[in-house]
């Protein structure tokens, strides 16, 4: 294994918020739109690998880790405010064309990205967006996915997450259990983590399920728009999602190792299978 590429850190503002951002590696910029309650450090294990050909960024989404929210996020706007922070984050490294993987949720919010600032980008590559518009029965997809929220603000969290589960085909199990004395920095990321999983439960999923994507502007991108799926995620929601997508922009779509987390699964083959593609 080669030596770990050299991690610098920065932040930008941008309205209403100040966003944290990871730089890693030179050479053309591959951006990574993390979906979910997930953040910079979600690609982590491939980071290094792929920062020996790319400069490699990841970001904390506003409200999400070490970015910090100066103005609460309008629900029915949540998707455009996320894709524009991209924008500008796009922007401030330069302005250059940029390649992205965008996962889950985060596909959703490129997708966005893509309709407004197609100059921005060379490729785009959308991994499982669990968008309701590209799923079989669309309407009752849409509304289980408000309705994960609705259980979080009634039950709490952990009933709305098994809620979730369920809708999407992943199994559930048990909250999990500590098995030992927490360290001081292990009692910070699971402070920062709670903070995630709240916002995602209680407002991010029916937002991401109100986005209906304008088809016809994507079609019309300057930029190329690559649906992708995993090989082990048949019959899941986010998958449909990548399919429906492909479907709906006349493709076919990539197909990477692994299922919904496959960078995190299988991160050697999921980064050589990145490179075929954006080299395409």
């Amino acid at each position: 294994m080669g030596a770990l590429a050299t991690m610098k850190t920065g932040t930008i503002q941008v309205p209403g918020a100040k966003l944290y951002y990871e730089v890693r590696g030179s050479g053309p910029v591959l951006l990574f739109m993390p979906g979910g309650p997930a953040d910079a450090t979600t690609f982590r294990k491939m980071e290094d690998d792929l920062a020996r050909d790319y400069t490699v960024v990841t970001y904390d989404p506003r409200t999400y880790s070490h970015s910090q929210l100066e103005t609460p996020v309008e629900d029915d706007r949540m998707v455009e405010v996320f894709a524009d922070d991209v924008h500008r984050l796009v922007a401030h490294l330069g302005g250059e064309k940029v390649s992205i993987f965008a996962s889950s949720g985060g596909a959703n919010i490129a997708l966005e990205l893509a309709r407004q600032h197609s100059d921005q980008i060379d490729t785009l590559i959308a991994h499982e967006p669990p968008c309701p518009d590209f799923v079989p029965d669309t309407d009752r997809v849409r509304a289980e996915m408000v309705g994960v929220c609705d259980t979080c603000a009634k039950e709490g969290m952990w009933p709305a997450m098994q809620k979730f589960m369920k809708l999407v085909g992943v199994e559930g199990g048990s909250p999990p259990e500590a098995d030992h004395e927490p360290t001081p920095e292990e009692l910070e990321a699971q402070a920062m983590m709670q903070k995630n999983f709240e916002y995602f439960f209680g407002r991010y999923i029916a937002n991401i399920a109100r986005y209906r994507p304008d088809l016809e502007a994507l079609k019309a991108c300057s930029c190329r728009i690559v649906p992708a799926v995993g090989t082990t995620s048949k019959g899941q929601l986010a998958r449909e999602g990548g399919l429906g997508l492909a479907r709906a922009l006349g493709t076919d779509a990539a197909v990477f190792p692994g299922g919904h987390g496959g960078f995190d699964e299988a991160p050697t083959e999921f980064a050589a299978r990145l490179r075929e593609v954006l080299e395409g």
